[in-house]
């Protein structure tokens, strides 16, 4: 098996860690947050409809009222936003040089923004009056604060019904209060860590997100900052809006780094198919498949960065700070995945399948798992990229023949059209995921009977590069045939074809 970057620089790094990063969560009211909801709510009251805007107004006020008060409490001014191009985040930093960060309050911003609506309608061929969604604009209120557990925070409050928080914290700052709380030395570079004491641990911590505790963290904010949900006797639904999960490789010296950082991104740039963003994300590229997808490459002051994106889910490598290797998927729709979980139906029964993922926050543990094993499979892709000396080493082993059982199994020809095809099939995403069967396999190659798709299943098997899971006749790629899928087709598309296809020198 191939070398890792992390084990093959091991005494260059300082440490490797796996952790959230920036997550957004969005709080609604049920079952003010949908129009039909909202139209019931007001019926059950005794609330005429057209009477909407009359029973939100007192509501707008007390979140005012509220704003004001809290500002007053803490010597703070509310700030209002009036350009555009105004960054919160650069001001919060501004404040925060000066007053530290102390758990509390820190900031509040005012702007008049985009929120949920609804407007009174009235069907004159049914007869019926209820209300219908739609969209305006409201002073919208962010209250930024430091939280003793989670780091720096903000809320984003509009005062117009019905009320849709957003809430961010940051994964690398609630991981950096559990290292205090256990006594970790550890340094920081804006939301990167540049040194921890000790890894193991970190990344243990990192993998204990308790969700309980989150919850009850988001319904004291809001009691605190949007008081008007104990006067509505209603409780928020946190849902996941968007979520960044990080891998970054520690180097001592930039130095290190540098020296095969430019050339792995050159690479990359070209050498990164569709398909293959696909698989990084364990997703199957189908030909009717419409949304955006590509790669993008620019340059900020954080570093050079090269991104891959499939719809709603991003990855992205980076040099932070220049002696950070940041591996980073995104996501901002988490149904976009799936994983194996417990499907509730509408005659009341369950069965435990492949389903999307809910976006309720309590999937939060599930996607973790999912968004680790994107940014590996990228990891054991660089790795292939950046050392092709010890991949073409490791060619010789997998084209050797093998016996077992009295049978003996040839090796893989990476020049043979027929066998790339095998492994590019191999390497489909839903292979990576949920494993294959035979008829799955047959698909991409229909000139084969079932039969002799067979005798390719054993030709694998008998090289270790998938296995047989259970009593059932599925199989799945091993990490050894992961890791060969992956870098014998870079391999090839990488440094084997571009070197064959140089010109040859003439020698005297």
């Amino acid at each position: 098996m191939d070398t890792l970057l992390s084990e093959r620089f091991a005494q260059e790094l300082d440490g490797v860690l796996s952790c959230y990063d920036r997550v957004v969560i969005t709080g609604n009211l049920h079952p003010l947050c949908y129009a039909q909801g909202m139209t019931r709510y007001l019926y059950q009251k005794g609330i005429r409809i057209f009477d909407y805007a009359k029973f939100a107004e007192p509501f707008r006020e007390r979140i005012r009222e509220n704003a004001e008060k809290l500002a007053e409490k803490n010597e703070i001014k509310i700030e209002f936003i009036r350009k555009k191009d105004f960054r919160k985040e650069a001001r919060i930093q501004e404040i925060l040089k000066a007053r530290g960060e102390l758990p509390g309050l820190v900031h509040i911003f005012g702007a008049m923004e985009s929120c949920n609506s609804y407007r009174p309608w009235h069907d004159k061929s049914t007869g019926k009056t209820y209300l219908k969604s739609d969209s305006s604009k409201c002073m919208t209120y962010y209250f930024y604060f430091v939280d003793e557990q989670l780091g720096l925070c903000y809320l984003r409050v509009p005062t117009w019904c019905p009320f849709r928080l957003q809430f961010y914290f940051n994964g690398h700052a609630w991981l950096a209060s559990k290292l205090r709380a256990k006594s970790i030395q550890f340094e920081m570079v804006d939301n990167a860590f540049a040194h921890i004491a000790d890894y193991t641990v970190a990344n243990q911590l990192s993998d204990e997100l308790d969700v309980e505790s989150l919850h009850h963290r988001l319904d004291a904010f809001t009691k605190l900052y949007c008081p008007v949900v104990a006067e509505l006797e209603l409780a928020y639904q946190w849902s996941i809006m968007q979520a960044e999960y990080a891998t970054d490789l520690v180097f001592k010296s930039q130095k290190t780094l540098q020296a095969f950082y430019p050339p792995l991104l050159e690479t990359l740039t070209h050498a990164v198919k569709p398909a293959d963003i696909a698989t990084f994300l364990g997703r199957k590229l189908s030909g009717n498949y419409q949304g955006e997808m590509g790669n993008r490459f620019n340059k900020r002051w954080l570093g050079t960065r090269i991104k891959h994106q499939m719809g709603p889910v991003s990855i992205k490598m980076y040099d932070k700070f220049s002696f950070i290797l940041r591996i980073e998927t995104t996501v901002n729709n988490v149904s976009f995945f799936k994983h194996y979980r417990q499907v509730q139906h509408r005659d009341g029964t369950a069965t435990t399948k492949w389903a999307p993922m809910k976006k309720t926050i309590y999937s939060l543990p599930a996607l973790q798992e999912v968004l680790s094993a994107a940014n590996q499979r990228y990891l054991k892709l660089i790795s292939s990229i950046a050392t092709p000396e010890v991949g073409v080493q490791k060619l010789q082993h997998l084209a050797e023949t093998k016996t077992e059982n009295n049978h003996r199994y040839k090796g893989f020809n990476l020049f043979s059209e027929e066998d790339t095809c095998l492994f590019r099939a191999l390497s489909q995403g839903e292979f990576a995921i949920s494993g294959f069967t035979n008829k799955q396999l047959r698909q991409y190659f229909t000139k084969k009977s079932a039969n002799q798709i067979t005798r390719l299943i054993n030709r694998l098997r008998a090289h270790g590069i998938i296995k047989k899971v259970g009593k059932c006749y599925k199989y799945y790629l091993t990490e050894l045939g992961r890791h060969w899928t992956t870098m014998t087709l870079k391999l090839r598309e990488v440094v084997i074809i571009p070197a064959l296809a140089q010109p040859a020198t003439l020698h005297a």
